[in-house]
């Protein structure tokens, strides 16, 4: 199942000690929970939906709702919780592990339909909402080459595009931070 958060930051002064924490320290925490396969972190290029995404790999609903997830920082922003804005939880179904999106790639995201993907030359990946939130119902993702990415300004509403701020993480590796790109 796929994980997602997604929110903004309304301290500018802290943002950058924020993104470390949340890259160098939260990241690698969650990924080291039992049941958590992949983590990678986003930020978005396009407007009209939060500034963070963190797309998480697992096995399903109980590993959020464990001691082990909440022990190691799950639901935690720590200090910077009162500067979290605009924040969203979802658990979809649909695909079995994130895509690692690399140097050179963007992620897209659509809540209308796969359409407007499919006719960009992408090919969509189906999710559905599950839990907690459960909004939006339904999202696409595919992966964008940045040669292939159309003008960010004549992109459907509703598509949007995320630059990765992290290489993925995976379980299981000797990876103990996350790669800044």
């Amino acid at each position: 199942m796929i994980y997602t958060v997604e929110c903004s930051f309304a301290n500018a002064d802290s943002e950058a000690e924020w993104n470390d924490f949340y890259s160098l320290e939260k990241l690698p925490a969650l990924i080291s929970v039992s049941g958590f396969h992949t983590s990678q972190r986003f930020k978005a290029l396009s407007r009209g939906c939060p500034v963070y995404l963190a797309i998480h790999s697992i096995d399903g609903l109980d590993i959020l709702t464990g001691e082990e997830y909440r022990q190691k920082g799950g639901g935690n922003f720590a200090r910077w919780q009162q500067h979290i804005t605009d924040w969203h939880r979802n658990l979809y179904d649909g695909i079995e592990r994130a895509p690692a999106i690399g140097e050179g790639e963007y992620l897209a995201l659509s809540a209308s339909g796969p359409e407007p993907l499919i006719r960009l030359g992408l090919t969509p990946q189906a999710m559905h909402a599950v839990a907690m939130e459960k909004l939006p119902e339904h999202r696409w993702l595919a992966r964008v080459e940045h040669a292939k990415t159309p003008v960010f300004e004549h992109l459907p509403e509703d598509i949007h595009i995320y630059e990765p701020m992290t290489t993925q993480l995976t379980s299981g590796s000797d990876t103990v931070f996350a790669k800044v790109l």
